[in-house]
């Protein structure tokens, strides 16, 4: 039987320049899952969208042809007519984008963009085309059609959102759907419910699907056959299972030994000394008030964090660990003074042993001067957290100058030192961000950090945006810095098998409550929340044989008044944090 989709030598170029593309060649089978693995820059998602022919326009498609099936016969993608291309986009193949933010109009309510698709291939009334998207928001898990079909994009949450993409790529009914990176920005749990809901999906309509993505764990849960990609160039492809368990080519063991992994049940480690603490987080909670659409009505309450106690060692590496909206962020915000907490909590720092606590919850100017030369924060996004109008030289001295450090050439001194200290050479001073790959924008965002010698940094979210091998070199920097300089780290993260490497002590946190505190050893292989263990369930592994387990991820992520009747509660009246054992907290029932 033909394939759906054949691709045979297809080489793509940029104006003169060599191709970034070349001679790649796949096939994908009605009903089948092909996963396009690779790092960033390895040409997947530009050949997924030579299929669709939206390249941008400076791409040139120089050989090769993608050759679709269809009930007339096959059709050769490259020299179809454009009028012909507009009839099968969104009808025949569909394509879920990684950012569905931006893939979304912020000025058009969801179920009028999905309705779009219907209107403009399937040619239904408005009436036909409501009821079809809303029986299709219904399949893809939204609890509320009605109210989804009548919001906008910033009303609905990451996941949601993608739901809402995969709703639109469905809709029509398509035999192809291209899903680039689907899950990329989503939380591990979140994660977990939409790959289901992808594979469900496939099974009812039997489409195919291309997968493109740089997560080895995705591709053993979803995929039949496997295509690896480096450079434009093919490494490596054939059937998922022996590929994932013997991999041929040094570039895909590569990518496998760097995908992070919960390691397997050690010995747990000596707690460490409580005395010297360099922060210390005491009743910290925060609400902020929402005011309600109705201008007779009380403003709602949401609250961000609700009793939070932790402390942190100098030296050591403690992780706040959740999901969008858990309140790890804020509790960050918190500990760094750009937040005040609720009255009540404390936050208290030590930039020395033998220092005066700083109580940051209650700074004056002065003080928190020299607080912000102690304390500094590495951000989730490399891209957006650097000015695209300053050069890197004038990036990195400018916390030099606001705090009056030093002479020009002095600065300049400690900038090259610091590139040189996260791996990159002085003579990138004078480049701008955008030539910069994320890595290296992220190593640059480090070396930031570390021009005023701080004694602590609040990482957040520092390698979610990552490839697995760029992530790798990142955590092996970070761990190395801080056993050179003694620094001690906040380190915020959704990913369990990032902080199982990292971190001294674990508090994962679900709706502003921290429900389960441990050691890594203790928390990953003793965990008792429902919640923890649907974060861990949802890890997903680059083995086939150990697919994420779904009911379990459903039980912890859901509401909390469906958990077992030890953990269970309502409303905000959650059960106390009680001890275990020695070095283990869990939120429960007595």
């Amino acid at each position: 039987m033909a394939p759906l989709l054949s691709v045979k030598n297809l080489s793509i170029g940029f104006g003169k320049d060599d191709a970034v593309v070349r001679d790649v060649s796949f096939d994908v089978a009605a009903g089948e899952t092909l996963a396009l693995v690779g790092e960033s820059g390895s040409g997947k998602t530009i050949t997924c969208r030579a299929a669709l022919r939206i390249l941008p326009k400076a791409a040139q498609i120089r050989s090769g042809s993608i050759h679709l099936q269809r009930a007339d016969g096959p059709v050769d993608l490259v020299t179809l007519g454009e009028r012909q291309m507009r009839d099968l986009r969104g009808n025949q193949v569909a394509m879920i984008f990684q950012e569905p933010m931006r893939s979304l109009s912020p000025l058009h309510r969801i179920g009028n963009q999905v309705c779009e698709v219907l209107w403009l291939h399937g040619r239904k009334s408005e009436a036909e085309a409501k009821k079809e998207v809303l029986s299709c928001f219904e399949r893809v898990g939204f609890p509320d059609p009605e109210r989804t079909y009548s919001s906008y994009p910033f009303e609905l949450s990451g996941g949601m959102r993608q739901r809402a993409m995969i709703a639109m790529a469905m809709v029509a009914k398509p035999k192809l759907l291209i899903a680039d990176e689907p899950t990329t920005a989503l939380d591990v749990t979140t994660q977990a419910q939409v790959l289901g809901l992808m594979k469900e999906l496939q099974r009812d309509t039997g489409m195919a699907m291309i997968l493109v993505t740089h997560d080895l764990g995705v591709v053993a849960n979803m995929a039949e056959k496997v295509v690896v990609m480096n450079k434009g160039r093919v490494m490596e492809s054939g059937a998922a299972e022996p590929l994932l368990s013997d991999p041929a080519h040094p570039y895909t063991r590569a990518l496998i030994q760097a995908a992070p992994q919960i390691p397997a049940a050690a010995t747990p480690k000596p707690a460490p000394p409580r005395e010297d603490l360099i922060l210390e987080m005491t009743g910290v909670s925060k609400t902020y008030s929402m005011r309600a659409g109705k201008g007779w009505k009380a403003p709602s309450l949401i609250y961000a964090c609700r009793g939070i106690d932790l402390r942190l060692p100098r030296g050591k590496t403690l992780a706040i660990v959740g999901e969008s909206g858990s309140g790890k962020t804020t509790a960050a915000r918190i500990a760094l003074g750009a937040e005040p907490p609720d009255p009540g909590g404390a936050v208290l720092f030590r930039p020395r042993p033998d220092a005066e606590p700083i109580q940051v919850h209650n700074m004056d100017r002065a003080a928190r001067t020299a607080f912000q030369r102690d304390a500094q924060m590495v951000f989730q996004d490399p891209y957006s957290s650097l000015s695209p109008r300053m050069r890197i030289q004038d990036t990195m001295t400018e916390p030099l100058e606001i705090h009056g450090i030093g002479n020009r050439a002095e600065r300049r001194e400690r900038a090259g030192e610091m590139l040189n200290l996260v791996g990159l050479g002085q003579d990138m001073l004078k480049r701008y961000p955008h030539a910069f790959s994320g890595g290296q924008r992220q190593r640059l965002s480090i070396a930031r950090a570390l021009m005023l010698d701080p004694s602590l940094i609040v990482c957040d979210e520092p390698t979610s945006a990552l490839d697995v091998s760029v992530q790798e070199q990142i955590l092996r920097l970070l761990e190395n810095i801080r056993d050179q300089h003694q620094l001690s780290y906040l380190f915020i993260s959704h990913d369990l098998a990032v902080v199982a490497r990292i971190a001294d002590e674990v508090a994962v946190m679900r709706r502003g409550l921290v429900v389960e505190q441990a050691s890594p050893e203790t928390l990953f292989h003793n965990p008792q929340h429902p919640y923890t263990k649907a974060l861990i369930a949802a890890q997903p592994e680059p083995d086939i044989h150990r697919p994420i387990n779904l009911k379990l991820v459903a039980q912890g992520a859901g509401s909390p008044e469906n958990w077992p009747e030890q953990f269970r509660f309502s409303g905000i009246e959650a059960p106390p944090l009680v001890p275990l054992e020695p070095g283990h907290k869990v939120r429960c029932h007595v």
